[in-house]
């Protein structure tokens, strides 16, 4: 087995330049941390190119040949390489998916969708993600402005989640108007007196529904293409709900 100990080494330094996205894309691959991860991956049939094991870790795991390569890290490499303050010790080399000439042409349709709409907090993205697996919905397209999705902060929040429903980057008008071209409607989330309250609305089993800017709400243009924008009621004196626990209310409460 190969051992990595220097961080000069050249591997080393193209492992670190995976927590950028230019850097994913002029390698095509991601790094996924943290054995959760891993194995999601693994239960999911992602091709792993390479599996990066420290000695503690490797001493727990003695049976590695399900990866094509293991190559042993120092723990210092491990935290290097990591985006995280105490690195579990185990990493995935993963080749980023082959982009679609068009995102668009195979979506499953037969369920709703999440639009994240210029969203930028990796949290928050990883929650919504994660309540839109767990909602039943088919898959979440990440619009422009949103943090992309193999980013590391955002790889680690959606705990896995990302293995289980369809994840695109695309421009939201163009799905909008895929979406309405399948007489499917799209629902906004707005704040203002013309909005309609969410426990109104009589969804189909199919619909758009984006969530915009934690700060600054939907873009313009997107509000003007829904076909209804949706407000949670609050009956405390909070001002607003973080978007996260807005969607998740907004997913679980529309598509039942």
């Amino acid at each position: 087995m190969e051992k990595i100990n220097s961080l000069q080494n050249a591997h080393v330094k193209g492992w670190k330049k995976l927590q950028t996205k230019k850097g994913r894309k002029q390698q095509g691959q991601y790094l996924l941390d943290g054995w959760h991860l891993v194995n999601e991956a693994v239960k999911a049939h992602v091709a792993i190119r390479t599996l990066l094991i420290t000695a503690k870790q490797l001493a727990t795991e003695p049976d590695l040949t399900q990866f094509p390569a293991v190559i042993e890290i120092s723990e210092e490499v491990a935290s290097h390489i990591s985006a995280t303050v105490t690195p579990q010790g185990v990493f995935a080399v993963v080749n980023l998916p082959k982009a679609a000439a068009d995102p668009l042409a195979n979506l499953d349709l037969t369920r709703p969708w999440l639009l994240l709409d210029n969203v930028q907090d990796p949290g928050n993205i990883g929650t919504m993600v994660r309540t839109a697996d767990a909602a039943g919905f088919a898959g979440v397209a990440f619009g422009t402005g949103t943090v992309d999705i193999h980013q590391p902060k955002v790889e680690r929040s959606m705990q896995g989640s990302q293995f289980h429903l369809q994840l695109i980057s695309t421009d939201l008008g163009e799905l909008v108007a895929r979406f309405h071209a399948e007489d499917k409607p799209v629902y906004g989330s707005e704040l203002n007196p013309e909005a309609a309250q969410y426990l109104d609305i009589d969804a189909p089993a199919s619909f758009g529904l984006i969530m915009g800017n934690e700060g600054n709400g939907m873009s313009d243009v997107l509000l003007a293409q829904t076909d209804k924008n949706l407000y949670i009621p609050i009956k405390g004196r909070a001002e607003s709900l973080n978007v996260a626990i807005a969607a998740g209310i907004l997913m679980f409460g529309l598509y039942r």
